[in-house]
Parts: C-alpha cells; sequence; structure tokens
C-alpha cells in the first residue's frame, strides 16, 4: 500500500473510490454512501442470517428468519467526533421496524458495541426534532441495561469479513 501522506489529494480521492468499489464487489456495502450504514447491515444479516430489504423498502433494513423486521444503524465514534447519535429515525409512531440493531464502530471500522433494541425502547428513550420531522436516538452506554436489549457485541465483531 503507498504511503499515504505521500500522495495528492487527487491520487488519495481516486484511492477512496477504487475502495469503495471494492467494498461493494466483496458485497460489504451496497451504495456508493459512506459505508458506515452499509457495513452496519451487512454484519447484523452476516451474523444472524437476516434478509436484507431492498435499498428504497420503508422503516426497516432486514427480516429475519421468524418476520422480525429490524431497523439497522451504525455509528463511527472518532477523535473528531465522539457522537453516538444514530442517524434519523423517520415516523417512528409508524411501526415500520420491531427491533432497533445498533452498532457502535471505532475509528478504524471495529465493533466496539452492538445491541439490538425493541422498539418500546427506542421510542422510550428518542427524541422528536421537528425540523427533520425525524427521531434521534443516542446509543449511549446505559441502553444496554434496558430491559429486553440483547448484548451482541460478540456476534457482531465475528462477522466482519
Amino acid at each position: 500500500m503507498p504511503v499515504l501522506a505521500r500522495l495528492t489529494a487527487a491520487e488519495l480521492l481516486r484511492l477512496h473510490a477504487q475502495i469503495g468499489e471494492e467494498l461493494r464487489t466483496r458485497g460489504v456495502v451496497r451504495s456508493a454512501n459512506n459505508p458506515t450504514g452499509d457495513l452496519a447491515e451487512h454484519l447484523f444479516c452476516a451474523a444472524f442470517g437476516w434478509a436484507q430489504a431492498p435499498n428504497s423498502e420503508r422503516g426497516y433494513d432486514a427480516t429475519g428468519p421468524d418476520g422480525t423486521r429490524f431497523q439497522i444503524k451504525g455509528r463511527r465514534v472518532h477523535r473528531r467526533n465522539p457522537s453516538r447519535q444514530l442517524s434519523a429515525i423517520r415516523d417512528l409512531a409508524g411501526g415500520h421496524f420491531d427491533v432497533l440493531a445498533g452498532v457502535i464502530f471505532d475509528d478504524d471500522f471495529c465493533v466496539v458495541r452492538a445491541a439490538l433494541i425493541p422498539r418500546g425502547v427506542v421510542e422510550a428513550r428518542s427524541t422528536y426534532v421537528a425540523h427533520t420531522n425525524s427521531h434521534k436516538f443516542i446509543l449511549r452506554e446505559d441502553v444496554w441495561s434496558a430491559a429486553g436489549v440483547r448484548d451482541v457485541t460478540a456476534e457482531v465483531a465475528a462477522a466482519m469479513p
């Protein structure tokens, strides 16, 4: 691998694009967006045998063998931004998912913590944000001690390709 500090900005961006294409070829990501969400979906589905929903599916990302619908969210926590706020949850009251599958990654995309969180816990701990017409949910450490939450850190970490 080239020494990154010696590459020009154009060369770094080209390398970034090539890495994204290779991750898509390997099935680790499905879009050209930031890989955090796609990686989270890939890991949970690989770890538990869930079927990924089409990209355009409203309100959930995967379905378990028993029909449980999962909304999957990932957050990369790093030195420049330690926030654990997950991406917007749209139409929370619509009941589109049964369980939120959340994972926190570190700077290098290593799994730090992962949990399966019942929708009721998500509803109780979320805050409505009017200007985005969505709910925000922060995957704080105390979530793991909430009733019904299952720590799946080991399973999700083991699914890393």
